[in-house]
């Protein structure tokens, strides 16, 4: 018994950790790849540093956010109820940047132009964009949204009957969320492309794929042996 428990602790700080250098890894990018003068020079690059470094560790905890949600049976072997309560904290720290992420460009915007627009980062979609960039931009609102959706229902499963039946359905539209956020992030901004982030942001949407194609393979699967 005594040695079951110093195993869990064991793993629940390796666990934090390596949470914490996820959550570490988008502040330092930042910084290491621009002179604090730069980052800091007026109300708008200061509000373009936070706007990024929310963006760059939204990217990389949600990635552990999949990671640990792929497999909770599994971490909870290892972990006991922390995993759970663990992937709750984390998915709520999430949602909150990827959020905030949207907002600090209506601050930007705001110290640009004067003006107020929150309408642009988080509803304005094309459905006939005139360039790459509306697209890409489209990407990330519809990501946005996606992900809204499954953590929505995550929360609900415990207290509607219809979402406890079906979170997990919903639940996989953080798959495809983080694949738009993904091809959102590639052409806006250099820092997704420095060597520090970069070793993360590369093979990050491989393994998703791989456990998105696991996944499927499993239901395909176990569809096939039920008929």
């Amino acid at each position: 018994m005594i040695n079951s428990f110093l195993m869990q602790t064991k793993y629940k700080y390796i666990l934090i950790v390596i949470w914490l250098l996820l959550a570490s890894l988008g502040t330092f990018t930042v910084f290491a790849n621009h002179t604090s003068s730069a980052l800091f020079l007026n109300s708008i690059s200061i509000s373009n540093t936070i706007q990024r470094i929310f963006g760059l560790t939204a990217y990389a905890l949600m990635f552990f956010q999949l990671i640990l949600g792929s497999f909770m049976d599994f971490w909870r072997k290892y972990l006991g109820s922390f995993a759970l309560k663990f992937h709750i904290f984390n998915g709520l720290v999430v949602y909150s940047l990827i959020f905030l992420h949207p907002l600090m460009w209506v601050v930007v915007n705001y110290f640009s132009t004067g003006k107020i627009n929150p309408y642009f980062p988080f509803v304005d979609v094309c459905l006939l964009c005139q360039s790459w960039t509306d697209w890409i931009y489209n990407f990330g609102r519809i990501g946005f949204w996606f992900l809204t959706i499954g953590v929505t229902a995550g929360l609900l499963r415990g207290y509607n009957l219809f979402m406890r039946n079906n979170w997990r359905k919903f639940h996989i539209l953080n798959y495809i969320a983080f694949i738009l956020i993904y091809i959102h992030s590639l052409a806006l901004g250099t820092d997704v492309g420095s060597l520090s982030f970069s070793v993360l942001h590369g093979p990050s949407i491989f393994i998703i794929s791989a456990i998105i194609l696991f996944k499927l393979s499993k239901y395909f699967r176990n569809r096939f042996e039920e008929n």
